[in-house]
């Protein structure tokens, strides 16, 4: 009996495991197949892009994530594509739909750049929006489609340029009532990020950096609006925040060109319709491969923290400083790559995971590898930390960055345990063994050694930033103390070098190299993108966990993360180095 119980398992764990493997051959397959077997482009072609897509710093690192239909763009991607695109004589125009995007401001401000180049050309740059905001706030969406020649609103809808606002909870009334208490310390003053759990209002620093953030994206909305819709500097600003507008009255301000439906913006971008039309994404996969220089792309998108990628099955939103620190390794090790570029888009995380990473960009310069720190929407705190040995830093106007600072500490739960009725006991070796538990407060020996470490975690980060961008201690310090910046702030006081996107990058890098400006670039990713057969040995392998249920609670997880990122800080040994949260 026994025996045959075997035999049935058998049987069934190997028809699981040809079923397994012929799914990813299957993949592998339609991968390989998908990308060499792409239609031709037509002879006449309108370009479009879909504004409200996702806009990634990299290509999916998932080797099955075209399989979800999802449609997605890469802003280095694009801006090549379009720059392309702008001397293509088979692309006669560029259609472009737009609602609500998803892009922060120094993601509008790459995909606008990009779009100024093809504008530039002369060819028509035409921009359909049923509607930009409708009951929300579409500032951003109106700046990005200022970008375009022609704007197109559907008759029903409204230009919802009301402006921006922060707005934070703050939870202290909420965990006074359940009894719990913070024991937290921050490097310095404007490190605010646990302000939520300590405070009942902005604190004056808070409020301090938040309208420094609100007033550099206001201005350089009104500013892009104004250059874009070619309307005088004073009516833009007079502009700003009084919307919605609804759509006769956008049309009266000089907000959009046309009132229409689709098929009419369509027929404005497409002239006679003798057309066809090609995705930008679509476009950018049959561009010869780039020849020149080679230049590795290292890129490091969300919270920093220690180890690599940790599995097949872990989220793809993580900067893992190992494996960024060893990307960074074999370009320097590979003697094809003159350059490296470390592109980030990070709030910040762990210090010693930063620090990690840091030294790896200080080491590709010691072996003459020059190095451009490229800064996304966000590359603040522990973000900047990894960026600030590199040779140059360019970000763009609109980049949250800075946050030169530290934080640390934890919550007390030992009354809220009281109210519910629970005790706890515990036994202990060492005067600081349970210094970490939020069971009780930190003894003063233990809040001695946790300062001791903010202080010391707070000279390295200063003295490191004054060193490699060469700025006297005292100059450092004064732009320091936990303060975000915009990046239009940021190259005023000296903590980045240019700014601008992936155009002005790549300038960087030809400058550094001693090429001329114009050079071919090749850019080359590091690591290189998993394959699916990788993906498959990894998950037979044992990498993760051998119960399928965990595998799934593990990708359920990911739903949470938004709830729980405000929780993390209250881990004493979770990221040190992470900047305040905004939400405009």
């Amino acid at each position: 009996m026994r025996r045959l119980f075997r035999i049935i398992v058998g049987t069934f764990a190997l028809i699981g495991l040809l079923v397994v493997a012929g799914i990813v051959g299957g993949i592998w397959a339609f991968s390989s197949l998908h990308s060499r077997v792409e239609p031709p482009l037509p002879k006449r072609m309108v370009l479009t892009l879909d504004l409200d897509a996702r806009f990634r710093e990299a290509a999916s690192s998932d080797p099955f994530a075209r399989l979800t239909g999802e449609r997605d763009y890469v802003l280095a991607d694009l801006a090549a594509a379009l720059q392309a695109a702008a001397r293509d004589d088979q692309v006669v125009a560029l259609f472009a739909t737009l609602s609500q995007s998803s892009l922060n401001m120094a993601g509008a401000q790459e995909v606008r750049d990009a779009v100024a180049v093809f504008r530039a050309s002369g060819k028509p740059t035409v921009v359909f929006a049923e509607t930009l905001g409708e009951f929300g706030n579409g500032t951003i969406a109106t700046y990005l489609a200022s970008a375009f020649g022609q704007v197109w609103l559907q008759p029903s809808g409204d230009v919802g340029l009301t402006g921006f606002v922060a707005e934070s909870p703050f939870l202290k009334g909420t965990l006074d009532m359940l009894g719990i208490d913070t024991q937290f310390g921050a490097r310095k003053e404007y490190k605010t990020a646990l302000e939520v759990f300590t405070g009942k209002r902005y604190s004056a620093a808070h409020a301090e950096t938040l309208n420094g953030l609100l007033d550099a994206w206001s201005a350089q909305v009104v500013a892009g609006i104004a250059e874009g819709r070619r309307l005088p500097a004073d009516k833009a600003r007079a502009l700003f925040g009084k919307g919605p507008f609804l759509a006769g009255e956008a049309l009266s301000a000089g907000l959009v060109d046309r009132l229409g439906y689709y098929d009419e913006a369509w027929k404005a971008a497409a002239g006679d319709g003798k057309v066809k039309k090609v995705d930008l994404a679509a476009y950018a996969a049959h561009l010869p491969a780039a020849h020149g220089t080679r230049v590795a792309v290292v890129t490091g998108t969300g919270p920093i923290q220690r180890g690599d990628d940790g599995g097949p099955f872990a989220a793809e939103d993580g900067f893992h400083a190992g494996q960024v620190a060893q990307a960074i390794r074999d370009a320097v090790d590979d003697p094809s790559i003159k350059a490296v570029i470390l592109r980030i888009d990070s709030p910040g995380g762990s210090y010693v995971a930063s620090d990690t990473v840091w030294n790896e960009v200080r080491r590709a310069r010691a072996a003459g590898k020059p190095v451009v720190a490229s800064m996304g929407g966000v590359a603040a705190s522990g973000g900047y930390f990894v960026a600030m040995a590199a040779d140059r830093i360019v970000a763009q106007p609109g980049t949250v960055t800075g946050s030169i600072g530290v934080f640390s500490g934890k919550m007390v739960l030992a009354d809220f345990w009281q109210k519910l009725g629970v005790s706890w006991d515990e036994l202990h070796r060492g005067d600081n063994a349970a210094m970490f538990s939020m069971n009780r407060p930190f003894s003063p020996q233990a809040w001695d050694r946790m300062n001791t470490m903010l202080d010391r975690i707070y000279a390295d980060f200063t003295g490191k930033a004054a060193e490699g961008r060469r700025l006297p201690a005292d100059r450092l310090e004064a732009v320091a103390r936990g303060r975000v910046w915009s990046g239009a702030d940021a190259r005023t006081i000296g903590l980045v070098d240019a700014l601008g996107g992936w155009s002005v990058t790549l300038d960087q890098v030809r400058e550094l190299a001693g090429l001329d400006r114009n050079a071919p670039l090749q850019p080359v990713t590091f690591p290189e993108p998993k394959k699916p057969w990788q993906m498959l040995v990894k998950v037979l392998g044992g990498s993760v966990s051998d119960d399928p249920g965990l595998r799934v609670l593990t990708r359920a997880a990911r739903i949470l993360t938004p709830a729980i990122e405000r929780l993390e800080a209250m881990d004493p040994q979770a990221g040190a180095l992470r900047m305040p949260a905004l939400r405009p």
